[in-house]
């Protein structure tokens, strides 16, 4: 039904006008009572089979849904009903920032695929906040960035402030320098800059009573050098893993008509090389940390193809928007055929 009716009214739409409109029609839709139960039966899988025990935290299923879908905090007990194992919110900034001109998110139907220049768009952590402190059962994924307005010099600052505001009220946290849509932001994947970041972030977690998981989420256009690189600093700096990978800056193979606007593009044509960092990350490092895979999943056998690449979790976010969320519930299907 989603595949034959939904998504094709929902495509007739805006793609930012329909992200909106879907959030406030789920809100309506799950204030019937009972209607959220009904949602859990048709698509939670519960099996034991599929919990994972990764950097300290157990998941009921390996698939979450990825940051950019709920920025704010604002949907995360709903969209849980669909089966995700956990949902990651952000990225979030310290001030709140409108993010960049519109149009600024565009649908690639013909390559399966969504471009996105959003610029970190969001209400500020402490916005956030309000609501992460209602959550009661959801595993939830703090992801963190720097505001637009921000020098690369004073950035570990605003990562500080994300950190500490979320610390009581996120399980893990992605500290994210990989968007291609905030100016200058990958420059802080250099290894001095990184390094000196995530070295921070861990000292002031482990100052904590308890610390929590750090991850750092990379770009899919790294060089091997490079990836090398964040494997050196994995190490030295103790973060708990990898997300692999965010968007692209890469073009190769499209076909739709707007394959040339800015952004970072997500979806189908991110499936091969998302793969290739994440086998690449396992191999070279031994499989010393665990690897979060992101990109390109559209199907179930997809995100297979990045568990045995190396990943020990998967997470969705273009193909949830194409496939919709029997996609969550025929994923894990496919890992128990194959467990």
């Amino acid at each position: 039904m989603y595949n034959s009716v939904v998504r094709p009214l929902l495509f007739k739409m805006d793609p930012e006008k329909v992200h909106y409109f879907t959030f406030s029609m789920l809100r309506k839709l799950f204030s019937i009572p009972a209607l959220a139960g009904i949602v859990r039966r048709k698509f939670l899988v519960n099996d034991p089979r599929l919990e994972r025990e990764v950097f300290g935290l157990r998941f009921k299923n390996p698939v979450g849904l990825a940051a950019g879908f709920d920025k704010d905090a604002k949907l995360y007990k709903e969209l849980s009903n669909f089966g995700f194992g956990f949902i990651e919110i952000g990225t979030l900034t310290p001030k709140p920032q409108p993010g960049n001109e519109k149009k600024r998110l565009f649908r690639l139907k013909e390559d399966k695929a969504i471009i996105n220049r959003m610029g970190f768009n969001n209400g500020g952590v402490e916005d956030a906040v309000k609501r992460l402190k209602k959550n009661k059962n959801v595993l939830i994924g703090g992801n963190i960035g720097k505001n637009k307005i921000t020098p690369n010099e004073n950035a570990v600052d605003d990562y500080i402030i994300c950190f500490d505001a979320l610390f009581d009220y996120v399980d893990y946290f992605v500290v994210n320098v990989s968007s291609p849509n905030t100016p200058n932001l990958r420059e802080l994947q250099d290894k001095e800059p990184l390094t000196n970041l995530l070295n921070t972030l861990q000292k002031r977690n482990n100052g904590k009573p308890v610390s929590k998981p750090i991850l750092l989420k990379i770009a899919p256009d790294l060089t091997d050098s490079q990836l090398l690189d964040i494997i050196d600093i994995v190490k030295e700096t103790a973060i708990a893993g990898v997300i692999a990978t965010n968007t692209t800056i890469s073009r190769e193979g499209l076909t739709s008509r707007d394959r040339d606007e800015a952004g970072g593009l997500s979806g189908k044509p991110l499936k091969d090389r998302a793969t290739e960092v994440i086998r690449f990350l396992s191999e070279k490092s031994n499989r010393a940390f665990p690897i979060i895979g992101v990109g390109g999943i559209m199907s179930p056998e997809d995100a297979i193809e990045k568990l045995e690449a190396g990943a020990s979790l998967v997470q969705v976010y273009t193909g949830f928007i194409y496939e919709g969320p029997g996609l969550i519930r025929d994923i894990n299907k496919e890992i128990l055929k194959r467990s």
